[in-house]
């Protein structure tokens, strides 16, 4: 008899539940902080060139630092090192709390507190390079093999979910409550997830080759990465996508100037994408997007390409909403499939440094992106450089479904059934 799918196979393990509480708690406050702080910062300066530089101050240190990070993750005992790195943000949140605080910056110039911003910023960047790779190998603890697919999705959809639901709820924030009340949210979130890590048991260091020279170390994740073809086509071409398909950094552009719809409309338009991952979300649980993966991650990328240059292009306020909600939902479907593909494919003791492998590729290129956009907005405009990095991600999905016919056979199913299998 066929065994029949179960769409809630990982949330019956009480650690995960926990895990994607904390999990959405810290991916809703990270992504809630970037927008807060790209709103006042084109508030002082209103030069799309200081969002660029809000991205590039983040990126700078989570890719210098990715591939150390990733060799101290598989090194170290997972929820003791979360714990660092949630501590880590929560104080950079309440530094960041204090310099959108007018009785304290009232004395000083735009330019210092610009400096203060962007050094924070940077700092985070520093967090955030430890937390990506932490949080993905303690994914692999906390349920057996079996599970990981079902785990990958439901951690997957939460995490784009709080990625996008947290900027929509930072926009109503400001409106509602200001600038320095939204980062006091922000880092009420971090402490609600270190509670929440409390509840999780220490985990072992599956890692048999504790204390390993780094630079070996850091070599034989590097190699895998780039000798497994399956693992490095599809870190490559999202990549590429969310690089220039970064159009969402003009947010605060296209609402103020463009579209004209405030901080209200503001909190709308980022709202449109999480409501179209939230779709994601029930549809990749009850239907698995592992069959014919290839194809699937290739149409989804495309029409996500589609959807941006539908939105540069959009003098209409409800027609841009609906754009960024199907790039939303088409986006959900490729962090889902990406997730899976990197936790079947990755051995237990090389986790962080795959992972790291993975924030150089794709964790950092939303940031990466940010200032691409800030500085093709600044040479050619906001929207043509909206439709450019639309239509550059057209092309490059095209490119890769021709020149490599492997990556449109991919199907995950069998490692699926191999896993469970073993278990």
């Amino acid at each position: 008899m066929k065994k029949t799918h179960d769409p809630y196979a990982a949330l019956r393990y009480k650690e995960f539940n926990t895990f994607l509480l904390l999990r959405f708690a810290m991916v809703f406050a990270w992504s809630m902080q970037f927008i807060v702080i790209e709103w006042q910062v084109y508030s002082l300066t209103k030069n799309p060139l200081s969002l660029g530089i809000i991205g590039l101050m983040e990126i700078i240190p989570a890719v210098a630092m990715a591939l150390f990070a990733g060799h101290i993750v598989d090194q170290k005992e997972k929820k003791g090192l979360l714990f660092k790195c949630i501590l880590g943000f929560s104080a950079i949140s309440f530094g960041l709390f204090m310099l959108t605080w007018p009785p304290i910056v009232s004395g000083y110039s735009t330019k210092v507190i610009l400096y203060g911003i962007y050094f924070l910023v940077f700092l985070g960047g520093i967090v955030r390079s430890f937390l990506g790779p932490t949080i993905f190998s303690l994914l692999s603890l906390i349920v057996p093999k079996k599970v990981y697919p079902n785990a990958a999705t439901w951690s997957s959809s939460v995490w784009q979910i709080g990625a996008v639901l947290g900027p929509a709820v930072a926009g109503f924030s400001i409106t509602l409550i200001g600038v320095h009340w939204s980062m006091c949210s922000v880092f009420l979130c971090s402490i609600f997830s270190l509670i929440a890590l409390s509840q999780i048991a220490a985990k072992p260091i599956l890692n048999p080759k504790i204390g390993e020279p780094i630079m070996e170390s850091l070599k034989e994740g590097v190699k895998f990465v780039f000798t497994n073809k399956t693992v490095l086509g599809a870190l490559s071409l999202d990549m590429a996508a969310v690089l220039f398909g970064g159009a969402v950094a003009l947010l605060p552009i296209f609402a103020q100037d463009i579209l004209k719809v405030g901080p209200e409309g503001f909190g709308v338009l980022r709202a449109a994408p999480a409501v179209g991952s939230f779709l994601t979300l029930i549809i990749s649980a009850y239907v698995p997007m592992n069959k014919n993966a290839g194809i699937k991650l290739l149409s989804a990328i495309f029409a996500f390409g589609v959807c941006i240059i539908v939105f540069g292009l959009s003098t209409i306020f409800w027609l841009s909403v609906l754009a960024l909600f199907f790039s939303g939902a088409v986006d959900g479907i490729s962090v889902v499939i990406r997730q899976t593909i990197l936790q079947l494919k990755t051995p237990d003791h090389m986790r962080g440094r795959v992972s790291a492998v993975n924030s150089i590729f794709v964790g950092s290129s939303n940031e990466l992106g940010a200032f691409e956009s800030g500085l093709t907005a600044k040479l050619m405009g906001t929207v043509t450089s909206v439709v450019f990095g639309g239509s550059m991600t057209l092309l490059i999905v095209l490119g890769t479904g021709i020149f490599s016919p492997a990556f449109r056979k991919l199907d995950l199913q069998k490692d699926i059934d191999e896993h469970e299998k073993g278990d």
